[in-house]
C-alpha cells in the first residue's frame, strides 16, 4: 500500500505544510521572531520574486495568495501564525492544474522548499512539525 500512494502521490496536484506531515521538508516551520516582522518578510519574498503575482493579502487571516507563472503555473497561500510571543509559525500550500507524465507533485515540492530556505535565511530556524506542541 505505501508504494502505491507514494506513485500515486507523485500525481497529485497540490502540496502543502503541515504540522505532521510525513515529509520532513514539508512540516511546519517555527522561526523566532513577531508576526508583523515574518509576515513582512513574506510578501516581500513573494514581490521580490518575478515569477510570482501576489493576488491577495489579508493581515487580519495571517494570509498571502500568489500565483505562479512560467513553466509552473500554480496557486500558492503563505499563512503566518503566531504561536508564542516571538514564535511565528509558516505554512504553505501549493495547486497546479499542470499535468506531468513524470508527476508533477515533486516540482510543487521543490516551489515549498525553496521559499522556506528563503525564510530560513531570513529569520532564526527553531523548528518544525511536532516542535511547536512542546
Amino acid at each position: 500500500m505505501s508504494l502505491l500512494k507514494s506513485i500515486t502521490g507523485r500525481y497529485e496536484k497540490f502540496s502543502g505544510t503541515s504540522e505532521n506531515n510525513r515529509d520532513e521538508q514539508l512540516k511546519t516551520r517555527y522561526y523566532k521572531t513577531n508576526f508583523n516582522q515574518m509576515f513582512q518578510t513574506v510578501e516581500g519574498l513573494l514581490k521580490a520574486d518575478p515569477s510570482l503575482k501576489i493576488t491577495s493579502v489579508s493581515k487580519d487571516h495571517g494570509e498571502i495568495s500568489a500565483e505562479l507563472k512560467g513553466k509552473l503555473p500554480a496557486f500558492l497561500t503563505a499563512t503566518v501564525i503566531t504561536t508564542k510571543a516571538f514564535e511565528t509559525a509558516v505554512d504553505l500550500h501549493i495547486s497546479t492544474e499542470k499535468f506531468s507524465l513524470a508527476g508533477i507533485n515533486p516540482a510543487l515540492k521543490q516551489e515549498l522548499v525553496k521559499i522556506y530556505e528563503k525564510l530560513d535565511s531570513t529569520h532564526s530556524f527553531i523548528g518544525s512539525g511536532k516542535y511547536g506542541n512542546q
